[in-house]
């Protein structure tokens, strides 16, 4: 039985619709152009079906930074191919580069590539809608005329929604660094590397664009990071002895703050299987989390690490030495996740729904205890420290508290004034037995602190890495001025 004909001629109008969008929309997927700059040829494209990002990538030293700003979901893609080798000679000798000018460059660069886009976009949107068009025409189904102003009026419609939303809004700031191998991101090392000046705004975008790592990520007005003390922050290993190497390479010559859950059960075979850890930082601090035991964090502290208890810092024979520890310049003080196994009960799971308040109140008071008297906390469980979390937030410590925990597996940083809580994510990728359920991200947290005049955190990195592809991404959060909020008015160094 034949269609009737207005039902034809609207499927015929949607396949020409159809056809002139894939048109547009393939045009913007496979249109690139290489353009020239002062510091070197850059190559420009477009990656539909992504977050949209303005996304640049350094082939040589394969790792790039990744910008919120677009709002197309695309990918905004801007590759140095070639490097300028006298501006790079200038910059190697200490001369500066005119960043203002090569921004400008950038930016008519990519407003000439968009320029050029649209215009690809509206022939190859109206060569396939009016080829569909021209296949489909007739008196019963759709007359050409008529399906050339569908082509016409849909690629209109691409290149405009196109034309607005590809561009870059808002300022450039804030980046997420990755790359493609299995080392950590090299962009994080090269901004550590680079020297700053008191005055540059601009000065780290030097670098990125010339292949050699200086970017814009803050206003020059924060205080540089350059020399500053660092710690690794890291937890939920779960046995993954796999990721070792990453957490070595990670904290190579940095104090490392684990916070709960290296082992599954805490037995004697997992204790003997994680002593290396006890060498990896310089020092490495543990504390206990509710898959840990009593056991392993006697072995770790007999192994030379630094374990942390409600009770002071755990001895090999099983006694306890001093609350609070200097570590990196630190007052740092840990507390035991209160379902701890025990070698006693045979490592058995020691948790009980409807403990938490009475564990949330011990914690509290023992807080309060140390506050003015340390720098750092450390506990596995977040929902732990939450009523002590609380009270901080509603009355900030005079001077800011740092609190690392673990346990949930997912990176986080929440800065207020007085306090930053850092969560590490997993380090383990939730243990080898869940790479193929959890399809947890490895991931740490690296603190960029000051010690004088005060302490104060500056900033986190957050580090993850693909257990699969070995892809790794970071981010730098700056926290200082949301946290100095909390301290008393004190001259910078």
């Amino acid at each position: 039985m034949p269609l009737p004909r207005r039902l034809r001629t609207l499927l015929a109008a949607l396949a020409v619709g159809a056809a002139a969008l894939a048109g547009a929309g393939g045009t913007l997927a496979v249109v690139d152009s290489e353009r020239s700059l002062s510091v070197g040829t850059i190559e420009i494209g477009v990656s539909p079906g992504h977050h949209g990002a303005l996304d640049l990538y350094v082939p040589l030293v394969d790792w790039g930074a990744r910008f919120d700003g677009v709002r197309l979901p695309a990918r905004l893609k801007v590759e140095v191919r070639s490097i300028n080798r006298e501006v790079v000679a200038r910059v190697a000798e200490g001369h500066s580069v005119d960043v203002e000018a090569v921004r400008r460059e950038a930016r008519d660069a990519i407003a000439g590539y968009i320029r050029r886009l649209l215009i690809l976009m509206l022939l190859g949107g109206l060569a396939l809608g009016g080829l569909v068009a021209l296949a489909l025409r007739g008196r019963h189904t759709l007359p050409l005329r008529a399906g050339m102003a569908v082509a016409v009026a849909t690629s209109v419609a691409a290149v405009t929604l196109t034309a607005v939303l590809l561009p870059p809004r808002g300022r450039i700031a804030d980046p997420t660094y990755y790359a493609h191998g299995p080392d950590l991101p090299r962009a994080l090392e090269a901004l550590q590397a680079v020297r700053r000046s008191q005055s540059a705004l601009d000065q780290e975008l030097n670098a990125q664009l010339v292949g050699l790592a200086r970017l814009v990520v803050e206003p020059g007005r924060h205080e540089p990071l350059s020399g500053r003390p660092r710690l690794v922050v890291a937890s939920d290993l779960h046995n993954n002895l796999l990721a070792l190497p990453l957490l070595e390479r990670a904290a190579s010559g940095l104090p490392l703050v684990l916070a709960g859950d290296l082992s599954d059960r805490g037995s004697d075979l997992e204790a003997g299987l994680l002593r290396r850890v006890a060498r990896i930082g310089r020092p490495t601090v543990v504390v206990g989390g509710n898959h840990d035991s009593d056991a392993l964090l006697r072995r770790l502290a007999r192994a030379g690490a630094i374990v942390l208890t409600e009770r002071g810092r755990l001895r090999g024979d099983g006694s306890h030495g001093e609350l609070v520890v200097r570590v990196g310049g630190l007052r740092m003080a840990g507390y035991t996740d209160p379902f701890l196994r025990r070698a006693g009960e045979r490592f058995r799971d020691r948790f009980r729904a409807g403990e938490t308040i009475a564990a949330q109140e011990a914690f509290r008071r023992w807080a309060e205890r140390l506050e003015g008297k340390v720098d750092v906390i450390v506990v596995h469980e977040p929902e732990v420290a939450a009523k002590a979390l609380e009270d901080w937030r509603s009355d900030p410590p005079r001077r800011p508290i740092m609190v690392l925990v673990g346990h949930t597996h997912r990176p986080a940083v929440r800065a207020e004034r007085g306090l930053l809580e850092v969560n590490g994510g997993t380090i383990g990728a939730g243990g080898t037995g869940n790479l193929a359920d959890e399809r947890s991200d490895l991931s740490l947290a690296i603190v960029t602190y000051r010690l004088k005049p005060t302490v104060l955190p500056l900033a986190v990195d957050q580090v993850s890495i693909d257990p699969g592809s070995g892809s790794s991404t970071a981010r730098r959060l700056r926290v200082d001025r949301t946290v100095r909020g909390g301290e008393r008015p004190a001259r910078d160094d």
